[in-house]
């Protein structure tokens, strides 16, 4: 599979089937310089489990591997979907859907939602979104191309599970940083007092580059 980083598309054997999964090796990873090196796997994992935590169920299924042919990184369950349909031809009411989404990255302070990093599985239609690797930051870092409910009201039913936000450092800190748990709280916190999707920022890139 192509990617700055290495990612495999590989087979993986549990109780006498096979199935297919994408593994990204931390030692594949290129640095960054504003992420901690060899920690673009344990984000991807963080991002599934706060997922699930929220009830979202949009992030693949995502584990922490130690012993993969090129050692530990994160394995990643593969949906089959159309690589052409993603969010810059999503129908108008599939567009709706993506609240839960918006209000994910803005939890997770994702600094690279592409438009292809959100898709329908071609048999189920269900909603999933992937390319976790650079989130949870404790600065500022949001850059996405879905800023479609900016000004509206985030609903009741997506801000309550935030109101449990002090209880994910144990779910998290395995993979996050003190810093970054407490950023993420807070992140959470602010979005409980004001209750609304904030509009883009005005004095630094809010969407990724290149937008797909």
């Amino acid at each position: 599979m192509l990617g700055s980083n290495y990612t495999f598309l590989v087979d993986v054997n549990y109780e006498g089937k096979t199935y297919q999964a994408v593994y990204k090796p931390s030692k594949g990873e290129q640095p960054l310089w504003d992420f901690p090196d060899n920690t673009l796997a344990l984000r991807e994992v963080a991002a599934y489990l706060l997922s699930e935590q929220l009830g979202f169920h949009f992030v693949p299924i995502t584990t922490l591997r130690e012993d993969g042919p090129h050692g530990r990184g994160s394995l990643q369950q593969y949906i089959e979907y159309d690589f052409e349909y993603h969010y810059f031809n999503f129908t108008a009411e599939e567009k709706n859907l993506l609240k839960p989404v918006m209000l994910f990255d803005l939890l997770i302070n994702n600094a690279d939602r592409k438009g292809s990093h959100v898709f329908f599985e071609n048999e189920t239609h269900k909603l999933y979104v992937i390319d976790h690797g650079v989130c949870f930051h404790e600065e500022d870092k949001l850059r996405t191309v879905i800023w479609d409910f900016a000004g509206q009201e985030i609903p009741d039913e997506l801000l309550a599970p935030l109101s449990q936000a002090d209880s994910w450092s144990a779910l998290l800190e395995d993979y996050l940083n003190p810093e970054e748990i407490a950023a993420l709280q807070r992140r959470a916190r602010s979005l409980l007092a004001s209750r609304i999707f904030p509009q883009a920022p005005r004095d630094r890139r809010a969407f990724p580059y290149p937008p797909i």
